[in-house]
């Protein structure tokens, strides 16, 4: 009796076949986990970047085809606000889905490690609270700025994972960063100075910064691609210091404003990141499994880092369309329609109930929301427009501001007369129609009332109405961080 041998190519198309079988197998497993499991979430936030400053609001000296991606394989929102024109309370309201006045946030607070009430408060639910109560791994690589003390520490509010500063602002450049501990900062300047976090434990970056936080985002999605995951991108650039790469900077060498070459090699680098992150993405085969919002967290500083918003009226800080209008993306392929163009006003807090809505069971926010979910209108499943106002109030100064429609409401100061602008006629806020429509202004005016009545006034005090130490200041102990 004899025994066969396959000739060798008989067995290489044999092991062929068991492969392309075994494929066919893992790829249809993957795809009912992936029909049965919700999407994958991420926020990409940049820092004081400018309404003009991409290539999708029409940016023209400074490239950003990674973030114009996201708006063309979905959709530009050119209504998109924030719900405040500074960096802490604008994240505070994204991350929690409310307005921030509500629970007192209405200010950038203090670096403050051992102040217990300078930061968000414990009773709100983040969106990584309620993702993390839902089966993702939550994660935020980058800028936090939600309070210094370690009770507001990224991994006590919702978030496995976190890699970045604690504060408002950062320098760049990692041989600067000479303070290794950051919760021994004592002032704003020294926080900029401090190493990373990494979770709990002080790190040192080893490359420039945005380049640093892009290559943890990378490895994030890594780590997480098979299971659902959050990540919120949250970076510092291109909040000032005003500092980047020498091989970006040579990229913008025909920009003859030192100032706006530095900020374009800056939103360069960003952009740089986001293509990585994008890239990682198709590498595990996400892209339609990845809901993806781009937003900055308030309008660009424009005196400051030589950002653009034009067309819009007012910088960072204002309640003027320059301060709280700005770049607004997203892509989900297949649920978005792509190269979708949205003009109903939208705003931050939307991004919490839209991702809300997506997780089964659906998250039940420990407070309603003010955001709404997004997708339906997106669509076309729903018309008309999400809000019927959008407000901001602005407690230091008694400044309010109230869009409903096209038209927008603006008292500027305490005790300052009310001006009326129509935005679909006048982008730039150049003409008060307060005096030909007083209806309106008396609608609105009615409106803002009723909205202030939910309010409560700030619970601390911020960087502009903190008093000014007259003599050096004794360190507080330093605060024991806990472990989770």
């Amino acid at each position: 009796m004899f025994l066969r041998i396959p000739c060798p190519s008989a067995l290489h198309a044999v092991h062929r076949c068991r492969r392309s079988l075994a494929t066919l197998i893992v790829a249809t497993l993957v795809t009912f986990a992936r029909a049965d499991r919700p999407p994958n979430l991420i926020i990409i936030m940049t820092d004081d970047q400018g309404y003009h400053d991409v290539g999708f609001n029409g940016c023209a000296d400074i490239p950003t085809p990674h973030l114009d991606s996201i708006a063309r394989n979905g959709v530009r929102f050119t209504d998109g606000y924030v719900a405040y024109s500074v960096c802490s309370p604008s994240r505070a309201a994204l991350l929690t889905g409310r307005y921030g006045q509500r629970y007192g946030y209405e200010r950038n607070p203090r670096f403050q490690p051992d102040n217990p009430k300078s930061g968000l408060d414990r009773s709100e639910t983040t969106l990584a609270d309620a993702l993390q109560g839902s089966g993702y791994r939550t994660g935020i690589i980058g800028k936090w700025h939600l309070g210094a003390h370690p009770d507001f520490h990224p991994l006590r509010r919702g978030f496995h994972e976190f890699y970045g500063h604690l504060g408002g602002g950062h320098r760049y450049q990692p041989e600067e960063l000479t303070l290794d501990d950051p919760l021994l900062a004592r002032t704003e300047a020294e926080s900029y100075r401090t190493w990373l976090n990494l979770d709990y434990t002080p790190v040192r970056p080893a490359s420039y910064l945005t380049d640093e936080f892009s290559s943890a985002a990378v490895e994030f999605i890594d780590r997480h691609h098979a299971a659902p995951f959050f990540l919120f991108l949250a970076y510092n650039a291109p909040h000032a210091p005003l500092q980047a790469t020498p091989a970006r900077l040579e990229r913008f060498a025909h920009l003859a404003n030192e100032r706006r070459r530095t900020y374009a090699a800056m939103v360069s680098a960003v952009d740089d990141g986001v293509g990585r992150v994008l890239e990682e993405l198709r590498k595990h085969d996400l892209m339609r499994d990845t809901l993806i919002f781009f937003l900055s967290d308030n309008g660009g500083p424009t005196a400051d880092n030589a950002s653009s918003n034009q067309p819009l009226r007012g910088t960072k800080g204002s309640l003027w369309e320059g301060g709280i209008r700005v770049p607004f993306a997203a892509q989900w392929p297949g649920h978005i329609p792509a190269g979708r163009v949205y003009s109903q006003p939208v705003i931050s807090m939307d991004i919490f109930a839209t991702m809300a809505a997506l997780v089964s069971p659906p998250v039940t926010p420990g407070r309603p929301l003010d955001g709404v979910n997004l997708l339906p209108f997106l669509t076309g499943d729903k018309t008309g427009a999400p809000h019927e106002a959008l407000f901001l109030r602005m407690f230091d100064r008694g400044a309010f501001a109230v869009r409903s429609g096209t038209y927008k409401l603006v008292i500027p100061a305490a005790g300052a007369p009310a001006e009326l602008y129509d935005l679909g006629r006048d982008i730039a806020e150049a003409r008060n129609l307060a005096a030909s429509h007083p209806e309106i202004v008396i609608d609105l005016d009615r409106r803002r009332k009723e909205w202030v009545s939910q309010l409560i006034d700030p619970v601390f005090e911020g960087l502009e109405t903190a008093p000014r130490p007259t003599a050096p200041q004794t360190p507080a102990p330093r605060p024991e961080a806990p472990r989770p």
